[in-house]
């Protein structure tokens, strides 16, 4: 299969290293010509345990058409100025809400899966990542969208997969969960794990998570386990990763807040719903953004 994947950030690096490494035959998409050309040269390195391997494969500046899947792990401020060919599924794997809305007013929702993904890694430095986790990559048709063709090409590159008939329940139950995680880390500059440490600071996670599942509920959706629960598990299990906020913030570049904190805010604000906690952690955020 001939596979894109948009964005050469920590998973971007992983998926399409991986994907390459099982014979597919993979491109990352990258906005900056400079380093597309940097990482053609230098290859992906993808560390994992105490191994690491480097893929060499093509980095460009524009998705090609002629492609069986395209990949979304672009930040999410960036979905609205993507150029894609017509009649490609894409899978968006994004952090955060909207991304769809967006994309089915770019190409049509027949042509979109969704889904979220556990992976977690951290950008080492330009085009090498450190896998710090493995996880459950989910994914499922918008509306559709044939999913069996990029399921068996994530499995080929040995990515857990499993498909799901409610995408858009998973984007919410992934969304709470980082409004809790990411913008905490990144005020406090702090790993995953040091949220659980301090009773005050594990309170507000879990009050975020609250709010957001708060105005999930709004939408309709309702979910079966305890997502505080959930968010307070991922922070166990990923207790040393940085999250990609934080990452953001230390490098001094825009971080994807108005897709997560900001999606609850609006939604709250057209159900007239009151979300105190997120609001502040948003402008935290915001006067982070603008140091």
């Amino acid at each position: 299969m001939k596979v894109a994947v948009v964005g050469p950030g920590a998973l971007g690096c992983l998926f399409a290293a991986r994907l390459s490494r099982s014979g597919a035959k993979t491109k990352l998409i990258d906005y900056d010509p400079k380093r597309a050309s940097r990482l053609t040269k230098s290859g992906i390195t993808v560390q994992e345990n105490d191994s690491s391997y480097t893929e060499s494969l093509p980095v460009v500046t524009s998705i090609p058409s002629g492609l069986d899947l395209i990949i979304l792990l672009t930040k999410a401020y960036s979905t609205r100025d993507l150029v894609l060919p017509v009649n490609t599924p894409v899978l968006t794997l994004q952090n955060g809400l909207g991304n769809v809305e967006t994309l089915c007013s770019l190409i049509g929702s027949a042509h979109i899966l969704a889904g979220t993904t556990s992976e977690a890694a951290t950008l080492v430095e330009e085009g090498h990542t450190r896998h710090v986790a493995t996880g459950l990559t989910q994914i499922g048709a918008w509306t559709s969208c044939q999913s069996d063709p990029a399921i068996d090409l994530l499995r080929a590159a040995s990515f857990e997969v499993a498909l799901t008939d409610s995408p858009g329940q998973l984007l919410w139950e992934k969304l709470a969960v980082s409004a809790g995680i990411n913008p905490l880390t990144a005020i406090l500059n702090v790993p995953n794990g040091e949220l659980l440490r301090v009773k005050e600071t594990r309170r507000l996670m879990r009050d975020l998570v609250v709010e957001a599942v708060k105005v999930a509920a709004t939408e309709g959706y309702r979910f079966e386990h305890s997502l505080v629960e959930t968010t307070e598990s991922i922070c166990e299990a990923t207790g040393d990763n940085i999250s990609s906020m934080l990452q953001d913030i230390r490098a001094g570049k825009p971080t994807e807040i108005e897709a997560i904190s900001g999606e609850v805010i609006r939604r709250a604000q057209a159900a007239s719903l009151p979300t105190q906690r997120t609001q502040v952690i948003y402008q935290l955020i915001q006067g982070l953004e603008h140091r």
